[in-house]
């Protein structure tokens, strides 16, 4: 049983294209069927990766008892309802960030989970990276001493992102959709935030484009204990060569070292606590991890967490982060939408009060 695959459907096949090419790449899963209400965005699908197992109704992946997971990979404002509907039946979960985009609907997903005992797993891909997983490997062997500050950032030239219909309505939050990232790596190292300030604006682009919320953004948080960090993002222009600066980046600064992992071009740097600096990259997996035209798609880091996943339930360990750490994320991102809002720092434990979620995210 232990070396049984996985067996998967996938909803929503735009993001999910890369999870399409993950599975059917996986050593540890088996893509059983596909699903988009767009029929002719399936047969494309279909045609491209020669995997002819489609349908336009939801319901069909839901009733397929051979299915044991779903990779949900719809507009953010839907991921509620299809996750609620998934363990409905009994299906364990993956699900792309951001987990959620409304806190009202916490406490029934995880009571629901609670209930049914399948899991659900955030497919916070950023974490998959191997620069990432790396520089999470030596923090934890000790390599650069106690943290004492975190510094991320997510700068994205993502005005192609403007021609998705649902991303010019009102709802759509580059807080969400692009923020979240940096900040998941700001809660792997530091869980425990209690505070946060931050400032955001509508860039001139953004405005021409239709946007109705910031799509540039800075904030500094504040852990329970006292540590502080920052984290920033940038989604509605040029970036720099990647040579220059990676799109995505997390900087580590402990007491007796520093790490920085940059994710677009693979590339890791550590100077340890004997003094000692190194420089890694895995030049040799970027047709691994970027799979398509022009790095649009990557699909080697969806292809790492769905192997992590699959060994998760086999071997009947949490794979993380998980519904609750979801949630706590969203939580966070939900405190920072407030002080961008009021202009001054927020308070994460009202958030939780807010939405009664105090006695689930201890």
């Amino acid at each position: 049983m232990e070396n049984k695959k996985l067996r998967l459907g996938i909803l929503g096949l735009g993001e999910g294209r890369s999870t399409m090419s993950a599975a059917l790449s996986s050593p540890k899963v088996d893509l059983v069927k596909i699903c988009d209400r767009n029929l002719e965005l399936c047969k494309q699908r279909a045609k491209e990766f020669d995997f002819h197992q489609y349908t336009t109704d939801f319901q069909d992946l839901l009733d397929d008892d051979s299915i044991e997971a779903i990779a949900i990979y719809t507009p953010d404002h839907l991921h509620a309802a299809h996750i609620k509907l998934a363990l409905q039946h009994h299906k364990h979960v993956v699900c792309t960030k951001p987990l959620i985009d409304d806190l009202n609907q916490a406490v029934e997903l995880l009571e629901l989970q609670q209930k049914v005992g399948k899991r659900v797993f955030v497919g916070q891909s950023s974490r998959f990276f191997e620069p990432m997983r790396k520089q999470r490997l030596d923090f934890d062997a000790g390599l650069i001493g106690e943290l004492v500050t975190v510094e991320s950032y997510y700068n994205a030239d993502h005005r192609w992102f403007l021609a998705k219909p649902w991303a010019r309505e009102e709802r759509f939050k580059w807080l969400y959709g692009g923020l979240s990232h940096p900040v998941d790596f700001i809660r792997w190292y530091l869980p425990n935030i209690d505070q946060v300030m931050g400032y955001g604006m509508l860039s001139q682009n953004g405005k021409e484009g239709g946007l109705k919320n910031a799509d540039t953004m800075q904030f500094i948080f504040k852990s329970t204990d006292g540590r502080i960090a920052r984290v920033s993002g940038a989604y509605g222009g040029p970036v720099q060569p990647v040579q220059r600066d990676s799109e995505m980046s997390c900087i580590l600064r402990g007491s007796l070292g520093c790490s920085q992992g940059d994710y677009m071009d693979l590339r890791y740097a550590i100077t340890n606590k004997n003094g000692e600096e190194h420089i890694q990259t895995w030049e040799h997996k970027l047709k691994h991890f970027f799979r398509f035209e022009g790095k649009s798609h990557h699909a080697g880091e969806y292809e790492n967490y769905l192997n992590y996943f699959a060994d998760s339930i086999r071997e009947g360990f949490t794979a993380y982060p998980d519904l609750k750490e979801g949630i706590g994320t969203i939580v966070l991102l939900k405190a920072m939408e407030k002080s961008l809002a009021s202009g001054e720092p927020e308070n994460i434990a009202a958030v939780r009060d807010q939405y009664q979620l105090e006695n689930y995210l201890k």
